[in-house]
C-alpha cells in the first residue's frame, strides 16, 4: 500500500491532468494515408491488382505530436533519475488504454536510422488458433499499425489501430527515450496486443538478424518469405 501511495504521488507531481493527456489521443477520420507510390513489388504482398503505380496506403499523413511539456512537468522531471522517470512513465500509462515504455538512447539512434532505411514491415499477430497479419510503418517520431486486410479494402482511407510516439527530450541527459502507444480501435487490439507488436517490431529493427527480414521486405520484396518471419517469431505455419 506504501509503494502503491508513493507511486501515485511521484506520478501527479510529473504528471498534468488527465484532461492534457487526452489530448494525445488520435482521431482516426483524420488520419488518413498518402499517396507516394508504394515501391512496385510490395503489390506482391497486398494484392491490389495489376497496376504497378497502385497508391496503396503507403504512409499516414504526419501525426501532430504533442509536445512532452504537455503531459509531463519537464523541469521537475530533469530532477529524477532515468530508472525513476520510466517507471513514473510506465506506471502512469498503465491501465489508462495506453502503453508506456522507453529505450536507451543508443538504440533509439539505431532503430531511427535503420527506420529511416526501411520504412516497412509486416508482423503476424497470434489470435488463439491462428494470426492476423499486422502492417507497420516507422514514420520518426511516430509509428504506426493497421491491419493489412484493412490495407486491401480502403487503400488510402485505411487508418491506423495502433500509434507509437516517441519523445527525445532525455535522449542526451538521461540516456532515455520515452515511449506512448494509443490503441486507436479497441475493437481492433487490446493492450497486450499493442504492446506485443511495439516490441516485436522493434526487436525486427533492432536486431541485426531479424533485420535482414526488413531490408529483405523493403528492398528485395519479391524474394520476401513470410514463413521466415513466423519462423523468427516461432510460430506454426498454418
Amino acid at each position: 500500500m506504501q509503494r502503491l501511495s508513493a507511486t501515485r504521488s511521484r506520478i501527479h507531481s510529473l504528471l498534468t491532468s488527465k484532461r492534457a493527456l487526452s489530448k494525445l489521443s488520435v482521431q482516426p477520420k483524420l488520419r488518413t494515408l498518402q499517396a507516394e507510390p508504394i515501391p512496385g513489388n510490395f503489390l506482391k504482398w497486398v494484392s491490389l491488382g495489376s497496376s504497378r503505380n497502385s497508391s496503396f496506403a503507403t504512409g499516414f499523413n504526419p501525426l501532430q505530436r504533442k509536445p512532452l511539456d504537455s503531459i509531463m512537468d519537464i523541469e521537475r522531471a530533469k530532477n529524477r533519475s532515468p530508472e525513476d522517470l520510466a517507471s513514473i512513465w510506465d506506471d502512469y500509462h498503465l491501465g489508462r488504454g495506453h502503453i508506456g515504455a522507453s529505450m536507451k538512447a543508443k538504440l533509439y539512434h539505431l532503430f531511427e536510422q535503420r527506420a529511416a532505411d526501411c520504412k516497412y514491415f509486416v508482423i503476424p499477430l497470434w489470435r488463439g488458433s491462428g494470426y492476423t497479419t499486422m502492417f507497420a510503418q516507422v514514420q520518426m517520431p511516430h509509428m504506426l499499425f493497421t491491419g493489412l486486410e484493412d490495407y486491401k479494402a480502403k487503400g488510402t482511407q485505411a487508418s491506423p489501430y495502433f500509434t507509437v510516439t516517441f519523445y527525445n527530450e532525455f535522449a542526451e541527459d538521461k540516456d532515455l527515450v520515452l515511449i506512448r502507444g494509443d490503441v486507436v480501435f479497441t475493437s481492433k487490439l487490446s493492450d497486450t496486443d499493442a504492446k506485443w507488436l511495439l516490441e516485436t517490431t522493434q526487436s525486427f529493427y533492432l536486431n541485426d538478424v531479424r533485420y535482414k527480414l526488413v531490408e529483405q521486405f523493403n528492398k528485395e520484396a519479391r524474394s520476401f518469405e513470410f514463413k521466415d518471419v513466423l519462423r523468427a517469431l516461432d510460430m506454426p505455419m498454418l
